[in-house]
Formats: C-alpha cells, sequence, structure tokens
C-alpha cells in the first residue's frame, strides 16, 4: 500500500477531508522559492521547518493565472518544471507529517517523490517531527485520535489490527511504538504507526502470570535498532513485603531475550512505569508498608554495561522529588523527565497540583515547572492518577475521566490545552487514555 493512501481516513473538526485537499502549486512554490533564497545559508541539513518566516510575501511573477487565461500573452514559467527532483525533494523534506502526504496529492511527479525510497532514506536528517498524542476513543476499541501540536489539528488513526483494545501496554520511541498485550505478556509488537509496518517479537522467557509489568523501548535512529525492556514483579506467596522482580532485555539485532536482572525486593515491588534514557533503565517501585518516608522510588538499571547486581535496591535507588500520587517516566532528548501529582503530606492519596522535574547528576531532581493552578483546575475533578507522556520538547497531560488535553512546551516553558478532541464522553464512568510517538516515515521495525 503506498504510504499517502494510508490517511485516507484522516478527520478533522468539522468532519471533512480537508486534509487531503489538493494544495494549490503555487502556494507551494512559494515556500521553495523562499528556502532557495536564504541568503548565507549553504546546507539544506542546517535549516529547520521552524525557521521559515511565517510572513511570506507573495511573488508578482508567480501569481496564478485566472480561468480568463493570460491576457497580455507573456509566457507563464512554473517553477516545479525547473526543479530537478533531487532539489525538490529537499524542500518536501521540511514540511509537516500531514502536510507531506497532501503533497502527495498535488501531481504524479510529486505522488512518486514522496513515496520513493530515496525521499524517505534522506526525510530523517531534515526534518525533525514533533511528538503526537494518541486518544483512544474508548477503553474497548483500538482506534482513536492523534493531535498534532504544530498545526493543531486532530487526525483519526487506527492502531494495527493485532492491538485489540487500549488496555494494552505501550511504549514508544523515535516513530516506533510498542505494544504487548495485559492477559498473557507474551504477544508483542513493534510498529510505525504511519506507514502501517509491525513486527511481532518473540514471547519473552519468564512465567507469564505475574502481578505488575511495566514496557519500555529504546530506539537507536543511527543504526535503526531498538531494545525493548520486560519488568515483571510477582508477589511472594503468602508474604506481602516480598516480590520477585525480573528484567527482560530484547535486542533486535540478535532477535533474542537475556535476563539480567532477577532478584527478590523486600518492602517494595514493581509496577508499571518505565522508560530507557541514554542506556540506562528507569522503573517506579512502590512500597509495600507504612515504613517508607514516600509511596514511591525510583530503581536504575545500565543497560549497556548490564553489572551483575546482587541489591538493586541498595546500587540503583533513586528516592522521589516529593510525595507523590502517582509518576509517569518519559525521555526527553536524552534527559530523565519524571511528572508527578503532588500529593499532601498526611494523605499520600490526595492530590494538590502536578509538577515536573528533570534527573541532574543521576541522583538529584530539578523542579522544571509546577502546573499554574489555573490549567489545574481546568482539568475538573482530577484524580489521583492521571496519563502523561512525551518526547522531544513536549509533554502531554491527560484526566483519565475526560478527553481533555494539556500540552507543556518545555523549550518555551509555555502550558498550552489542545484543539478539543472528537472524542465523545457517553457515560460518567467512560475512561480515557493515551500515548505520545513521533510521527516519522524513515524508521522500520
Amino acid at each position: 500500500m503506498n504510504a499517502f493512501l494510508l490517511f485516507t481516513n484522516l478527520e478533522i473538526p468539522n468532519w471533512n477531508h480537508a486534509f487531503l485537499q489538493k494544495p494549490k502549486k503555487p502556494e507551494l512554490i512559494k515556500v521553495c522559492l523562499n528556502l532557495l533564497i536564504m541568503k548565507g545559508k549553504t546546507s539544506w541539513v542546517s535549516h529547520r521547518l521552524d525557521d521559515i518566516p511565517k510572513d511570506i510575501k507573495d511573488f508578482d511573477s508567480f501569481s496564478e493565472v485566472n480561468d480568463e487565461g493570460n491576457k497580455d500573452n507573456s509566457p507563464v514559467i512554473s517553477v516545479d518544471l525547473l526543479l530537478p527532483d533531487d532539489l525538490l525533494e529537499r524542500i518536501l523534506a521540511y514540511l509537516p507529517i500531514a502536510s507531506i502526504f497532501r503533497a502527495g496529492c498535488v501531481c504524479k511527479r510529486w505522488y512518486e517523490i514522496v513515496n520513493s525510497r530515496r525521499f524517505l532514506w534522506n526525510i530523517s536528517p531534515i526534518s525533525s517531527q514533533k511528538p503526537w498524542y494518541f486518544m483512544f476513543t474508548s477503553s474497548d476499541e483500538s482506534s482513536g485520535y492523534a493531535y498534532d501540536h504544530v498545526l493543531r489539528k486532530w487526525y483519526a488513526i487506527e492502531l494495527p489490527y493485532m492491538i485489540k483494545t487500549s488496555r494494552w501496554f505501550i511504549a514508544s520511541s523515535c516513530g516506533l511504538v510498542c505494544f504487548m498485550d495485559t492477559d498473557s505478556r507474551s504477544e508483542l509488537y513493534v510498529c510505525n504507526l504511519i506507514t502501517k509496518c509491525c513486527f511481532r517479537l518473540r514471547e519473552p522467557p519468564g512465567l507469564r502470570v505475574c502481578d505488575y509489568s511495566t514496557l519500555s523501548v529504546s530506539v537507536d535512529c543511527e543504526s535503526a535498532t531498538y531494545t525493548v525492556t520486560v519488568v515483571k514483579s510477582r508477589q511472594v506467596p503468602e508474604n506481602y513485603f516480598q516480590w520477585d522482580l525480573s528484567v527482560y532485555v530484547y535486542d533486535s539485532v540478535t532477535m533474542t531475550w537475556t535476563t539480567p536482572v532477577t532478584e527478590m525486593l523486600t518492602g517494595w515491588r514493581g509496577g508499571d512505569e518505565s522508560v530507557i534514557c541514554n542506556g540506562v533503565l528507569y522503573f517506579l517501585i512502590y512500597s509495600t508498608g507504612s515504613f517508607q518516608e514516600n509511596r514511591h522510588g525510583l530503581l536504575s538499571y545500565d543497560l549497556s554495561t548490564r553489572p551483575p547486581v546482587g541489591n538493586l535496591l541498595a546500587c540503583g535507588f533513586i528516592s522521589v522529588p516529593c510525595s507523590l500520587t502517582c509518576g509517569r517516566l518519559m525521555n526527553l532528548k536524552g534527559s530523565l523527565v519524571m511528572v508527578g501529582g503532588i500529593g499532601k503530606q498526611d494523605r499520600q492519596d490526595i492530590i494538590t497540583g502536578i509538577g515536573i522535574w528533570v534527573l541532574e547528576n543521576t541522583r538529584e531532581w530539578q523542579e522544571v515547572a509546577p502546573m499554574p493552578h489555573r490549567f489545574f483546575q481546568g482539568f475538573g475533578e482530577l484524580d489521583d492518577v492521571f496519563a502523561s507522556s512525551g518526547t522531544d520538547d513536549l509533554i502531554y497531560i491527560q484526566s483519565y475521566g475526560a478527553p481533555a488535553l494539556l500540552v507543556f512546551d518545555l523549550r518555551k516553558n509555555q502550558w498550552k490545552w489542545s484543539q478539543k478532541c472528537p472524542v465523545t464522553k457517553w457515560f460518567p464512568l467512560q475512561l480515557f487514555s493515551g500515548f505520545c510517538f513521533e510521527p516519522r516515515l524513515d524508521i522500520s521495525p
């Protein structure tokens, strides 16, 4: 299937297909010319989409021809015919993902360019797409809408047919999304949601039945290889304070699983939150007794060296920044970021706000930005747990009880609500969830 056909069902508010309306070629040519005449710029790779001026002026020499034809009989020259394919590929590569698919509808030549292997190969070093947020329509379906923060639009996207519900474990990195079923923990898929390419991993070792599991994936964009980790936690029979913990690691190069960590935790158990950052696996653990100062803790394990571990709590434990109702981990440009619900000192299950922290010097947390109270109130009655994920410079925060989506731009230190999602709340107890991913065309599992 051709890549651009995957978006024929995409929809935006007002329920039309303006996403695939044929753009006017002169408008795109203005962008092409603007890129070509940048003074003092010799490298295409050095330019970014954000560098393109927003106030592009009209060029009198390339105005549109009306239905009456050319009255002064002067020749009309199309710049599109003058540009060689390689130069046009470079220009089109600066467009956002959604605009690239629209460009493929302009003419046969542009369609062949955006679907060529060379274009997909060259798009990676030029175009850096901002992450999208996929929101499920319900907990029983795998369909939903993806939000593009740059264009502030929602697109209807169907997940691969193997993903039956939204209750699967989900992790993403550099354009790839990893899914693991919640029933047996034996079905694992790595997919590109844009190209619909999917690959099923071998079943990880260990017992299928466990009390808690967490999934994470890390992609090396240069080598197009990836690592998947699954952390399983199971209670020791008749002992609530002791839990067996195992870490399973999948290498896409060897296509095999290894088990570098197997030990017993006392006073702590594993959970469902983890991330890989700079070759280190981080995962949250939860207190099983009242003797701990905080209900949450963080464990780290170096996947690059994989040292033998006798006591993971002694060598890899990291305290959380404050009393939390919940914590969400994410990798933002190589920095470990935690988004957490701030709990009351005497009642840690009551949320009073939401904070964002960055881990520095492997042990110290630096607060980035507490959520302003007006945005916190904008969620309405926020539960003590919520959904949050992010990559690049963007962090998405969503309440489980409503389709409202809040976006925090780490680089700009800016909070902003998304456009209203087409998802409708049909009954009071309806739950909403989602995940963040990068829309890319140049990566495959």
